[in-house]
């Protein structure tokens, strides 16, 4: 009983906490090839390098773009530099060059 009153005790404060105590959102930078293009679901499929600040290796992968303006400014097989955030389980770019 009494492990669970603390348990109980933990979950308030940590609940009480100001939200200014969270994780920043860390921005990332990588550069590939666009390999995919879904403009109906706002993805692209980058052909990625090493993306250091993850210590990911270089990958295929599908990401989700925050501004589907971005979609215009590529076509398949074009050469990119891009930032990205992980927002849950997905990987949001959020510029394209």
């Amino acid at each position: 009983m009494r492990r669970l009153s603390l348990l109980f005790a933990a979950v308030i404060l940590a609940m009480a906490m100001p939200l200014g105590h969270a994780q920043p959102v860390k921005d990332h930078k990588a550069s590939g090839t666009v390999t995919k293009i879904d403009r109906s679901k706002s993805r692209l499929t980058i052909a990625h390098g090493p993306v250091e600040s993850l210590k990911w290796p270089a990958m295929t992968m599908s990401f989700i773009v925050r501004d589907k303006a971005l979609l215009d400014k590529v076509q398949q097989g074009a050469k990119v530099q891009f930032s990205f955030l992980e927002s849950g389980r997905d990987y949001v770019v959020t510029e394209i060059k």
